[in-house]
């Protein structure tokens, strides 16, 4: 009997029944889980909704400020693009106008040479006249002495100086 004795617990020990103190504790968590559910629990869900709005608008600004650095970066680029066109064009139209600035140059000077050419041919000619003409008479009169001397008599007369002149430089050109 002794094994049956033992095996058979007493009622009072059954931890299946419930005693004072499991009722003392149930009504002591029922009281815990109320206050916490009516003054603890509320504020962290707010406090916890907030920080997750709060992280939600910080999202929705990183995604703004993204698009926002997007299009600024687009802008940039553009502008930058569009600087690099218009310095183009400006040392374009820099190098045009200095190819018309050296062409005008090249046609003031070749009128300038044109110019000092003819100046120098009108020159020429006037001084080849006047020699000439000095030549003619100093031709003339040595000619007109030397054809004395060779033909013995004076040539003094001038209208056949002259001939004897014009004769003389006549077989001088066709000789030349």
């Amino acid at each position: 009997m002794s094994i049956l004795a033992t095996t058979v617990m007493p009622l009072s020990s059954n931890f299946l029944v419930p005693n004072g103190t499991f009722l003392v504790e149930l009504l002591a968590f029922a009281i815990l889980v109320y206050i916490f559910g009516k003054y603890l629990i509320p504020p962290i869900n707010r406090a916890m909704t907030a920080r997750q709005e709060a992280i939600r608008t910080q999202f929705a600004e990183l995604d703004e400020a993204k698009a926002d650095a997007r299009k600024a970066e687009a802008d940039y680029k553009e502008q930058l693009n569009d600087a690099k066109h218009e310095a183009a064009r400006i040392r374009e139209e820099a190098r045009e106008q200095g190819a018309q600035i050296v062409q005008e140059a090249r046609e003031k000077a070749q009128t300038e040479a044109d110019r000092i050419i003819e100046h120098a041919h009108t020159q020429i000619e006037a001084d080849r006249k006047a020699a000439f003409t000095s030549l003619r008479s100093d031709v003339g009169s040595l000619a007109t002495t030397l054809a004395g001397r060779i033909v013995g008599e004076s040539l003094d007369d001038d209208e056949r100086q002259g001939r004897v002149v014009e004769r003389f430089l006549a077989d001088l050109e066709s000789a030349g």
